[in-house]
């Protein structure tokens, strides 16, 4: 894995959305646009097997329901990996809902969904992901705000065979996105866009590949978990009626 310095046309393809996805100011700054026709999206040039990848994005202002900005590292096929933000509008002024997921060999169902602590649409934030043999940790403005470890010692399956592109795209899915769908897109709002600048990407041979959560980052993920989360498979009976899967007793 290289080193990115923040140069989305070196690093970079828009794949999708007929002209909705812009790298403006010499590579400094991405755009995607949805509009009733059309949502936009790109993709990494480089893969990633494990990663240090960090990218400031400042979310979709004002009446965004309906609408999901998809930010996630990714494999290809069938029984693929991958480690999902994704972003789902609100209402003005009602908080955005960070849902996170681990994929393993093609099998997800590991949820975890938060309410941030600011306003993601007034300025650009980082989202960040570190994943490495050990652990994968979610964060945000170097808040961990989500830990999914390795637990393979006690049959749990954890991605670490297959390189991953880093993915986002901004569409519309209102059938599920808000109020699970009760809340539909206003198109008078449109277009919808999200901003990304200052993307990084560490090579794997920096510390940490072998780091894991200190004493601090364990307290700020447990303050974000006790006053944020909204939502944990790991408490979700009706989504697992025949008992939990092992990590969550782990």
């Amino acid at each position: 894995m290289m080193v990115s310095g923040s140069n989305f046309l070196q690093d970079f393809d828009i794949t999708w959305g007929d002209g909705r996805g812009k790298i403006v100011n010499n590579g400094e700054l991405l755009t995607l646009s949805l509009d009733k026709y059309s949502g936009s999206g790109f993709q990494s040039k480089n893969e990633y097997l494990f990663g240090k990848i960090d990218m400031q994005i400042k979310l979709v202002p004002g009446n965004s329901a309906g609408t999901v900005t998809a930010y996630y590292l990714s494999s290809e096929g069938e029984n693929h990996d991958e480690i999902d933000f994704e972003f789902l509008g609100n209402l003005s002024g009602e908080p955005y809902t960070v849902h996170t997921n681990v994929y393993t060999q093609g099998k997800g169902e590991r949820e975890q969904q938060f309410h941030l602590w600011f306003d993601p649409t007034a300025d650009f934030h980082s989202f960040s992901v570190l994943w490495n043999p050990q652990t994968i940790v979610f964060s945000v403005d170097n808040t961990p705000i989500r830990e999914f470890k390795n637990l393979e010692k006690i049959g749990v399956q954890f991605p670490k065979n297959q390189p991953m592109k880093l993915y986002s795209s901004i569409w519309n899915a209102d059938q599920w996105a808000t109020r699970g769908g009760l809340i539909k897109t206003d198109w008078t709002q449109a277009p919808f866009t999200a901003s990304y600048r200052h993307f990084n990407a560490e090579p794997n041979n920096k510390p940490w590949m072998s780091q894991r959560l200190d004493p601090i980052s364990e307290e700020k993920l447990k303050w974000v978990q006790k006053n944020y989360m909204i939502y944990n498979y790991c408490t979700d009976i009706h989504r697992f009626p025949q008992g939990f899967p092992p990590e969550c007793s782990a």
